[in-house]
């Protein structure tokens, strides 16, 4: 036989043979109600019972059956503290914690092979406002500066004329244009020796 369905919760005991001699004695004693009779007979089975479905048996019983020294009923008996339950994860909480798994463990190899991978070059042209700003003042200078040696050119070769001044000076400003467009080409296609040479001498470093 075992306890109830749903026994009551809280503090268990361990059985000892005067709390077992108890409950035996009140399994057969007929001032006690039919339902708790059958309650002590079968915790007299148990190697522990709850300490409510006990003091429920005492208090219904007879003062005269019952045992007169509660401290030798109970001595030798002890306390049995259930753990509770594990909380169960949310499926929410277990895919963050497999995202932020997967992005530790991803942030450890890097760290682990970055002295081994060369470095992306990650330096692009004009990647700031500061980068814009010098280049379209670079380009106005070189432009203007084209200008003016262009205008001064035809000034002296066809005299004061002024259309042939200006069409210097324009050839000028195109001339300058073409050199700017020229050298940013070759800016942009070369790697940055620097960050090849460091990438070389760690790598020769390593070995």
């Amino acid at each position: 036989m075992s306890e109830p369905r749903n026994p009551p919760s809280g503090l268990r005991i361990s059985m000892t043979e005067p709390i077992r001699s108890f409950l035996l004695s009140a399994s057969k004693d007929g001032d006690v109600p039919r339902e708790l009779q059958d309650l002590a007979l079968n915790l007299s089975s148990q190697n522990n019972l709850h300490y409510k479905s006990f003091r429920s048996i005492w208090i219904r019983s007879p003062p005269s059956t019952r045992p007169p020294d509660l401290i030798r009923l109970f001595s030798g008996s002890n306390f049995i503290l259930s753990s509770p339950k594990p909380r169960e994860k949310s499926e929410e909480l277990k895919a963050r914690l497999r995202k932020l798994e997967e992005m530790a463990e991803r942030k450890a190899y890097a760290e682990l092979v970055k002295d081994i991978t060369p470095r992306k070059n990650t330096d692009e042209p004009f990647s700031s406002y500061k980068d814009q700003m010098g280049f379209g003042l670079h380009v106005v200078l070189i432009m203007f500066t084209g200008y003016l040696v262009g205008y001064a050119a035809f000034r002296a070769l066809f005299g004061h004329s002024p259309a042939m001044s200006a069409a210097g000076g324009i050839l000028g400003l195109v001339f300058g244009m073409l050199v700017e467009t020229f050298l940013f080409i070759i800016r942009t296609s070369n790697p940055d020796p620097r960050s090849s040479t460091s990438n070389t001498s760690k790598l020769k470093k390593n070995q």
